[in-house]
């Protein structure tokens, strides 16, 4: 789908269909030219409600304000309705406010491209959108200070966005057998080629010799080998080094705290960080973040089997802290344990993680809301407003001085639950903390993402399935730190 600035109005533009915004319910945009249909056809301009005049071909959809994530999500809302025709062009205005808002241009395009995508993958009868191009007018604009340069500059950059976050969404929802950990290596590794990225693909010696024992033993049960994942991008003259660390259990079973057959259906989303990893490294080259950032992932099934990690298990972690295990369904954490202790050998001066890590996460906040958590409020604060920006939800779940208590254990340094049923998400953060050393705690924010990355309905600008939940909002937060 590709994206053209013309500086036209929008009557002088030829396209197959216009898609025109409705905000002001009393119809008196100067793109409203059909209002007199509107009665016929019941279009009462609710928020969402869209009509189709099909001899004029324009498409009206209402929307509650000009603010960036209703246009992200009107424009998805437009190309649903459109890929079921013919059409193979749209043209479309500027909905950039009264005060220019570069953020509602990026949506334009970021709507589009979300809204287009289908995990059709494994289906014999496809539906592929037929629009290709999509003509934008700079009318609204015409004769003012807002360059054609940087519109453009904002199509492009929400263009780059938006096919990380379907980038993310195709690893997501690849189903376990067609995306191992090997595989996950291959698909990082083609990506470095295609990025000028440094690749590095580690296996279970690796893990062995380094002490990576709690990373091992998830793994255990599968016949399928983990995988190490380091991405790196090193541009000249870094101001700030980043690691970002993704949970990538590509299939979790539970392990023998099996779980129920209707709890394992969706599963293959447990690696929905790694996908959010591998999408923020696809596209940090592109927009040129000056910022050396390391992508790390955690690679593995948790699976069944003779060999399998058991409970009453007790792991030696990278740093030496050792895990009694009393559920090998929180499988999560102990990969990522490891993996934050690896990222933090690089002297980051951030530290984020990307997991989909507990239910308790999407009890608390629902299905659409990251949970935020660490120990720097200022830190989460900026990853909240990032997330905010870049149309994302998401919300403190803040740590307090009794709750580490609930992971005491008895004959190891701590357990891998909590002993409690309440506060889930935050006792599995508390876990995570275990690992960032003193000196890190400031510089580490972690982002379950359990309730967004998967759902299976239609919401806003996502499809059924993964959501890409993570690359939008980590993109803004470090363009923010430059």
């Amino acid at each position: 789908m590709e994206f053209e600035l013309l500086d036209k109005k929008i009557d002088k533009i030829s396209a197959d269909c216009e898609v025109v915004f409705v905000v002001d319910k009393n119809l008196k945009h100067k793109w409203i030219k059909d209002s007199e249909h509107f009665k016929l056809l019941k279009f009462k301009a609710e928020a969402e409600e869209a009509v189709f005049v099909p001899h004029k071909k324009r498409l009206y959809i209402a929307i509650g304000s000009l603010e960036h994530d209703s246009i992200r999500t009107a424009c998805a809302q437009a190309i649903r309705i459109l890929k079921k025709t013919n059409f193979q062009s749209i043209k479309i205005g500027l909905y950039a406010g009264k005060e220019f808002a570069p953020d509602n241009i990026r949506s334009i395009a970021e709507g589009f491209i979300l809204g287009g995508y289908i995990f059709d993958k494994y289906k014999t009868k496809k539906v592929k959108s037929r629009v290709k191009k999509i003509a934008v007018s700079s009318e609204e604009y015409s004769g003012k200070t807002i360059s054609a340069k940087v519109i453009k500059e904002e199509l492009r950059t929400g263009k780059i966005l938006a096919d990380a976050v379907n980038f993310t969404r195709e690893i997501a929802n690849q189903p376990p057998d067609d995306m191992t950990p090997v595989q996950m290596g291959e698909a990082a590794e083609k990506l470095a080629k295609e990025n000028d990225l440094q690749c590095k693909i580690y296996g279970e010696e690796f893990l062995k010799k380094n002490g990576m024992n709690a990373f091992l033993a998830v793994s255990r049960g599968s016949i399928h080998p983990l995988r190490l994942i380091h991405l790196i991008y090193k541009p000249k003259n870094a101001e700030k080094k980043i690691a970002i660390v993704g949970k990538g259990i590509t299939y979790d079973s539970g392990g023998l705290s099996l779980k129920p057959p209707s709890s394992m259906v969706t599963m293959k989303s447990d690696k929905s960080g790694a996908g959010a990893v591998l999408g923020v490294m696809s596209i940090v080259k592109k927009l040129n973040l000056p910022f050396e950032v390391h992508g790390i992932i955690g690679a593995a099934e948790n699976m069944i089997g003779g060999n399998a990690y058991k409970p009453d298990d007790i792991l030696t972690a990278k740093n030496g802290k050792t895990i009694e295990v009393k559920n090998t369904d929180a499988e999560g954490r102990l990969v990522l344990a490891d993996c934050l202790c690896y990222a933090q050998e690089f002297a980051p001066d951030y530290i984020l993680d990307f997991a989909t890590l507990t239910g308790a996460c999407v009890v608390a906040l629902g299905e659409y809301t990251v949970g935020v958590m660490g120990f720097n409020k200022k830190l989460k604060k900026e990853i909240m407003l990032a997330a905010s920006a870049s149309g994302e939800l998401s919300a403190d779940l803040p740590f307090n001085k009794y709750l580490p208590k609930l992971l005491k254990s008895e004959i190891a340094d701590v357990s891998n639950m909590s002993s409690s049923n309440y506060g889930g998400a935050i006792t599995a953060g508390l876990f995570l903390s275990e690992f960032i050393k003193k000196e890190n705690k400031d510089k580490w924010a972690h982002l379950d993402i359990a309730g967004p990355a998967y759902v299976e309905k239609e919401w806003g600008c996502n499809p059924y399935g993964a959501s890409g939940a993570g690359v939008k909002m980590a993109i803004r937060w470090m363009a923010n730190l430059s």
